[in-house]
C-alpha cells in the first residue's frame, strides 16, 4: 500500500508541476524552472523515502524544496537580461533564447554583424553589444563564450581563422565597453557546425553567424 501511495504521490507531483509550468502563459522562464524542479524533486523524494523505509510524504516535501532550488538556477538577473536583450534586438534577426543548461544564448546573423569575408563588426551590431555589455559590467559571476561560425565557401583553414577572428572582434568590442576580457572565452568553429543547408544561399547565410553563451556558475 505504501508503494502504491508513493507512486501516486510522485506522479501527482510531477504532473501538477508540468501542467503548471506549461499552462501559465504569464510565468517567467525562472518561475517555470522552479515549478518543474519542484515536481521532479517531490517525485524523487517520495520514491527515495519509500525505498529507504522513511516517510514518503515527508521526503516528497523535502525533495520538492530541493527540486525548486535546482530548477531555479536560471536567476532573476538572467531573466532580466533575456527580456532586455529581446527588446533591444527586436526586428534585427538576433535570436535570444535560454538553453537547457540555463545559459542565455544570442544567435547573431552575419548580415547584422559582419560583411562577407570580414571580421570587422558592422555599426548595426553596436547597439546590440552595447546593451549586452551594460548587463555584464557589474556581474562578476558572469562568464561569456563567443563562438564564430562560417558557411562552407572557401577552405576550412580560412574559415577557421575567420570564425575565430569574428569571435575575437566581439570580445574586443565588449572589452572597450568595460567588460573584462578575462571573463570571455572565444572559439572559432569554422564551417563544422552548420544549422542549414550550405547548398543554398539562404542556408549559407544562416550558417554565417556568431553565437554568444552567457552563464552564471555561482547562480
Amino acid at each position: 500500500m505504501n508503494r502504491t501511495w508513493t507512486t501516486r504521490t510522485a506522479m501527482t507531483s510531477l504532473a501538477a508541476a508540468t501542467l503548471l509550468a506549461a499552462g501559465c502563459a504569464n510565468m517567467s522562464e525562472r518561475e517555470r524552472g522552479t515549478a518543474t524542479g519542484a515536481g521532479l524533486g517531490a517525485a524523487a523524494g517520495a520514491v527515495l523515502g519509500s525505498a529507504t523505509g522513511g516517510n514518503a510524504g515527508g521526503c516528497a516535501a523535502i525533495g520538492g524544496a530541493l527540486g525548486a532550488i535546482a530548477g531555479n538556477l536560471w536567476s532573476k538577473r538572467q531573466e532580466d537580461r533575456r527580456v532586455a536583450m529581446e527588446q533591444a534586438t527586436r526586428g534585427t534577426g538576433v535570436e535570444v533564447t535560454r538553453t537547457q543548461d540555463n545559459q542565455l544564448k544570442l544567435n547573431i546573423p552575419s548580415d547584422l554583424s559582419f560583411d562577407f569575408g570580414s571580421a570587422a563588426i558592422k555599426p548595426d551590431m553596436h547597439g546590440v553589444l552595447d546593451t549586452f555589455a551594460n548587463s555584464l559590467r557589474d556581474d562578476p559571476n558572469a562568464r561569456l563564450t563567443i563562438i564564430g561560425h562560417t558557411d562552407s565557401v572557401g577552405s576550412s583553414g580560412v574559415n577557421d581563422r575567420l570564425s575565430l577572428d569574428r569571435a575575437r572582434s566581439g570580445r574586443d568590442y565588449l572589452a572597450t565597453r568595460g567588460v573584462s576580457s578575462a571573463r570571455i572565452t572565444i572559439e572559432g568553429h569554422g564551417e563544422r557546425e552548420p544549422i542549414a543547408d550550405n547548398g543554398t544561399e539562404t542556408g549559407r547565410a544562416q550558417n554565417r553567424r556568431v553565437e554568444m553563451y552567457l552563464r552564471e556558475p555561482n547562480a
